[in-house]
């Protein structure tokens, strides 16, 4: 079996670590050993963060041309360590360049590919559970083909704990996957940096969410304290970058990000489904809203029933309060 691992200056990401947590049992279920293929000039680096995994070999296109994104030669590259390692399966994170990489990768080879899947039970047909619908509906399918192509929902496992400096590290086998330039045609020339400062809303432990409820783009800024004194992140609902108080980069949602923080602080968010889509995998959600019946409560643990300009102050006073003492 072999895994795709997005990674970016030799530090892996967490959804393929998380791809890694599912694809690990899945491997030795099957009887085989797994493997990974990393791209570009970090890709041994990651692989070599990678030890004490379980993982028997790390195929690496070490091309300086694969260090941006280009999803045809990304897939062109990655078909060649299938071929390479004679693999039964090929798995991906559930992100927006893993999905669209095994697409790329299906439609060049013909094969079936199952996105955003949850669960799977090998056998002479592979029987797969993957979410439809923003994750609001479970879907039961068959997989079959020489070659089976899946991507793993974001955050269904948690990711792989990997022990630094522990544990065999997998073989590595460089290679050129021989592409040509046409492959970069469409490619990503220049990233934009984030407005926000700080952890990321991916990464955050906790994370404060606004919407319509905060008011105003300058009411975003007792969240951005309460945050601050948490260790967190500030995001906001899609009414929210809608109305140009966050920038789109901030969203949480079905059209925006997924997180799964360990705190989910929700202020002023009625809480539709396609909000819900984007939070859901928190540990624990705080609802702070005026309005008992909103949505949000529906997923929410705690719940505060008030005015957010009244409660997140106040909950930040106790927080310097404490930390004073």
């Amino acid at each position: 079996m072999l895994l795709l691992v997005e990674q970016v200056g030799g530090v892996v990401d967490r959804l393929s670590l998380e791809a890694l947590a599912f694809a690990a049992p899945l491997a030795s279920a099957l009887g085989g050993a797994l493997e990974i293929v990393a791209l570009g000039s970090d890709g041994a680096a990651a692989a070599g963060t990678l030890r004490g995994a379980g993982l028997a070999r790390a195929h690496v296109v070490a091309d300086a041309r694969l260090d941006t994104y280009a999803p045809v030669a990304w897939a062109a590259a990655v078909g060649a360590a299938m071929d390479r390692s004679d693999a039964v399966a090929v798995v991906a994170p559930g992100s927006d360049r893993g999905n669209e990489v095994l697409a790329h990768l299906a439609a060049r080879r013909g094969l079936p590919m199952a996105a955003n899947v949850v669960a799977v039970t090998p056998g002479s047909s592979w029987r797969v559970v993957r979410q439809r619908w923003a994750g609001s509906l479970l879907e039961d399918a068959a997989l079959d083909a020489p070659v089976r192509l899946l991507s793993v929902a974001p955050h269904v496992v948690g990711p792989l704990g990997v022990a630094a400096g522990s544990g065999a590290t997998p073989e590595l086998q460089l290679f050129d996957a021989d592409l040509d330039d046409a492959a970069f045609a469409i490619r990503v020339t220049g990233l934009e940096p984030s407005a926000s400062a700080g952890v990321s809303l991916t990464d955050a432990k906790v994370v404060v969410g606004g919407g319509r409820g905060v008011g105003s783009t300058a009411g975003f800024g007792q969240l951005e304290e309460l945050a601050t004194l948490l260790g967190g992140a500030v995001g906001g609902s899609r009414v929210v970058t809608s109305l140009g108080w966050r920038p789109h980069s901030d969203q949480i949602g079905q059209t925006g990000l997924r997180i799964a923080p360990d705190l989910y602080i929700a202020c002023g968010i009625s809480g539709a489904i396609q909000h819900i889509v984007g939070c859901k995998a928190a540990k624990r959600i705080l609802a702070i809203n005026t309005d008992p019946d909103s949505p949000i409560m529906s997923v929410a643990d705690y719940a505060v029933i008030g005015d957010l300009g009244t409660i997140v102050p106040a909950i930040s006073a106790e927080l310097r309060r404490r930390a004073d003492a």
